[in-house]
Order: C-alpha cells, then sequence, then structure tokens
C-alpha cells in the first residue's frame, strides 16, 4: 500500500512539473531557486522517515498480512467475525469468504493460537443459547481447519447471549449479536 502512495505522489508531482513547463513563458528566464540552506525538517510529506530515507527494507513495505496481532488480522481481513442467520450455526457464503482471508492471515503467521468465540441474540434461553454459541465456534474452527489452520492452535468458547454487542430487541440488533468472533490470543 505504501510504495502505491508513492508512485502516486510522483506522478502528481510529475504531472504538475509538467503542466507548468507547458504553462511557461519562453521569453523570460525562468527563477532559479536556491533550496541549499532551506531548511527541509518542517516539510511532511506523509511517509515514514524510514521510507523516505530508504531504511525500510522492500519486503517489509510490501508485506501484504501486516503484523501478528489483532489489529493485524483486522486490517488485513477487514473483520475477525462472521454472522450467523437466525437459530442457525451453517456458515453463509460471505462468513466463508471472510473465513478464507482469516485462514491466509492465519497460515501466514502458523505460530498464532485463536479462539474462536460463538455469540447468539437475546432470544432463547441461557443453555440453548450457550449450546448454539458453541456449534456456531466449531463451525468456523472446522472451517479454518478445512482451510489449513491447524485444529491445535483454535480454541473454542460460547457465550450464548451473554456479550451482545449491541442491546435491542429489533432484527438489526439480533443480526450483529448472532456472530463467530476470531481473537489472536
Amino acid at each position: 500500500m505504501k510504495l502505491n502512495t508513492i508512485g502516486h505522489k510522483v506522478l502528481t508531482i510529475s504531472a504538475a512539473a509538467l503542466l507548468l513547463a507547458a504553462c511557461s513563458n519562453t521569453d523570460e528566464p525562468a527563477a532559479t531557486v536556491d533550496t541549499s540552506s532551506e531548511d527541509t525538517t518542517a516539510m511532511d510529506t506523509g511517509m515514514p522517515d524510514e521510507v523516505e530515507t530508504g531504511v525500510v527494507e522492500a519486503e517489509e513495505l510490501m508485506d501484504p498480512f501486516g503484523e501478528a496481532t489483532q489489529a493485524g488480522l483486522d486490517a488485513f481481513v477487514g473483520t475477525d467475525r462472521v454472522f450467523f442467520e437466525y437459530d442457525s450455526s451453517e456458515l453463509t457464503s460471505y462468513a466463508r469468504s471472510t473465513l478464507a482471508k482469516q485462514a491466509d492471515f492465519l497460515n501466514h503467521f502458523a505460530d498464532l493460537n485463536i479462539a474462536v468465540e460463538g455469540h447468539c441474540d437475546e432470544r432463547g434461553t441461557r443453555d440453548y443459547n450457550l449450546a448454539l454459541g458453541e456449534r456456531r465456534a466449531q463451525a468456523v474452527k472446522n472451517y479454518l481447519d478445512a482451510l489449513g489452520v491447524d485444529k491445535s492452535r483454535i480454541t473454542t468458547i460460547s457465550y450464548g447471549k451473554e456479550r451482545p454487542v449491541t442491546v435491542g430487541n429489533s432484527e438489526s440488533s439480533w443480526k450483529q449479536n448472532r456472530r463467530g468472533v476470531t481473537v489472536i490470543g
């Protein structure tokens, strides 16, 4: 991503230079600017100092997986959770797509262990929702295992309806609470 930003800046600066050159009047000599004494420390290019000076290795800039952290997972995949239909532990096609990206990340960082949390909405009894949350967590675990993530790296836990993301008794609230969450740790 950083390389794309650098390329974009270079392209923008080049286009501006060409535009200025095309619009310049050839009758008058071009003014020269002496930058040898100019203080450039205040200029902010938006780039980390290491990139500007070339200290960062190219491999570090090009690693699309980021860091082996929860934030790295969220950044690479876009989310740490998948959602389920009402009273179901079956993975939707969107959930499978999300889990495939999670598996790519987890396979890249083969030393990471994760916990998969199963959650439910507020409807149903406490015991029923704990069992449903466990089936949801197991569904996520089994799918990640099928995609090459070693089962020994994955633990599951069900919170049932005990840890809602959104409190409310509407379908929009319930949808957000029917989830499986992948937690690095």
